[in-house]
């Protein structure tokens, strides 16, 4: 059954697009409802509305809290039908109004082996550390800055002769990959995100061969 996607973008897009790409050449099974962007001028909103797929721009700057910005997210996304929450590039920290209205439905990629460098500049961080493989990671949302369930990752090494900016171009091919396999593990419903009643950390179980 075909999975509807909002997708939350600040920026170029580039994620965005291999949804899309994916989608369009029949390799995940999924529509993308809803893009939604806080900032008019991003990149990703061409890119969506080149492929038919509706946009709507709510600047952050406008709501009073990230919760009443927040709340207008989801007005937009329930409004659109949609399924699954994917934040692509979105650079902003969401709140529990949005996680509570998309409960573990709420996916992030992230450019480090989580939990090693959360938060913004991870591919700097990588090298200042002098790490010798970092990689990606696409996540559940929680209330903490990438510190939610992790359902995928995958290595990149490091060289010696690396900057952010090489790092970077290498890792968003990676990242590109893994966000759609991941959309597709959700879309067959063979991902579970399990609570630990004694309240430790969730953990994510995925049925069926890897």
């Amino acid at each position: 059954m075909t999975i509807a996607l909002g997708v939350l973008i600040s920026g170029r897009g580039s994620n965005l697009g291999a949804l899309l790409d994916a989608i369009g050449d029949g390799r995940l099974d999924a529509s993308v409802r809803l893009v939604v962007s806080n900032k008019a001028g991003a990149g990703g909103l061409a890119r969506a509305e080149a492929a038919g797929v509706a946009t709507c721009v709510l600047p952050h700057g406008a709501y009073p809290s990230r919760e009443a910005f927040d709340a207008a997210v989801v007005d937009a996304l329930r409004a659109a039908g949609v399924e699954l929450v994917v934040l692509a590039g979105f650079m902003r920290l969401v709140t529990p109004v949005l996680l509570d209205a998309f409960p573990h439905r709420v996916l992030n990629i992230h450019p480090a082996l989580l939990p090693a460098f959360p938060g913004v500049d991870a591919q700097r961080q990588a090298l200042d550390y002098g790490v010798r493989v970092t990689g990606c990671t696409v996540h559940f949302v929680d209330a903490g800055t990438d510190t939610g369930p992790i359902l995928l990752q995958e290595t990149e090494p490091v060289h010696e002769d690396d900057t952010p900016a090489s790092l970077s171009a290498r890792l968003l091919v990676k990242e590109h990959a893994l966000l759609v396999r991941a959309v597709g593990l959700v879309a067959s419903g063979r991902v579970r995100v399990e609570v630990s009643p004694q309240g430790g950390r969730a953990r994510v179980s995925i049925a069926g061969p890897p």
